[in-house]
C-alpha cells in the first residue's frame, strides 16, 4: 500500500466508523488467515505512529485512530472465535465493529453452548450423561447423549461423544 496523501488521510480518518474490518483491510470476508496477517502488516506499514512523524499534529492525530482500528480489525480477523462473532454480528446488521472482550464472550459462548447444549432440555440429559460416564456406565451415557440428540439433532459434539460412549460401552 503505498503512501497517502493528507487529503486522503483525512478522508478515511472521516469515514473510519463506517467501514467494516474487511473493507479497513482491503480483505474479502472468504480471506485466509495468512492473507488477513499480510494485509495487515502492509496497512499498518502505511499508518503506524513512526511512518508518519513528519506529518503535522492534526494529521498525526489522524493517522494514530487509524492505525488503532487496523490493530482492532487485525486482533479480530486473525483469531477464529472472534472473526466467527464479528461475522455473525456484521450478518446481523449489528455495526462495522466489536470490541474485544465482546468478541471473546461470543466466541465462548458459542463453543459452550456446542459442547454443553444449546437447549435446556439437551443441557439436562448431557449433563446425565456425564454423571453416568464418571460412574463408567458407558451404556447408560449412551442413552443419555441419544436423548440429548432428539432435542439437538444437529450438535456434533454431542454425536461425537455419543460414538465415544458406544464404543466404550463394548
Amino acid at each position: 500500500m503505498p503512501e497517502m496523501a493528507p487529503t486522503e488521510i483525512k478522508a478515511l480518518a472521516r469515514i473510519i466508523d463506517e467501514l467494516d474490518y474487511y473493507q479497513l483491510l482491503h480483505l474479502k470476508p472468504n480471506a485466509s488467515p495468512r492473507d488477513v496477517k499480510l494485509a495487515f502488516h502492509s496497512t499498518s506499514r502505511v499508518f503506524h505512529p513512526d511512518a508518519n512523524r513528519h506529518l503535522d499534529s492534526d494529521l498525526r492525530s489522524a493517522v494514530g485512530d487509524i492505525a488503532k482500528r487496523v490493530t482492532e480489525a487485525y486482533q479480530v480477523l486473525r483469531d477464529a472465535r472472534r472473526r466467527g462473532a464479528y461475522d455473525d454480528q456484521l450478518g446481523s446488521g449489528g455495526g462495522s465493529r466489536i470490541r474485544l472482550a465482546e468478541a471473546l464472550t461470543a466466541g465462548s459462548r458459542q463453543d459452550t453452548e456446542t459442547r454443553q447444549g444449546r437447549t435446556p432440555q439437551g443441557r439436562q440429559y448431557f449433563n446425565l450423561a456425564n454423571l453416568d460416564a464418571k460412574r463408567g456406565d458407558w451404556a447408560a451415557a449412551a442413552r443419555q447423549l441419544q436423548t440429548a440428540l432428539t432435542f439437538e439433532p444437529d450438535n456434533e459434539f454431542f454425536k461425537s461423544e455419543l460414538k465415544a460412549a458406544r464404543e466404550k460401552a463394548r
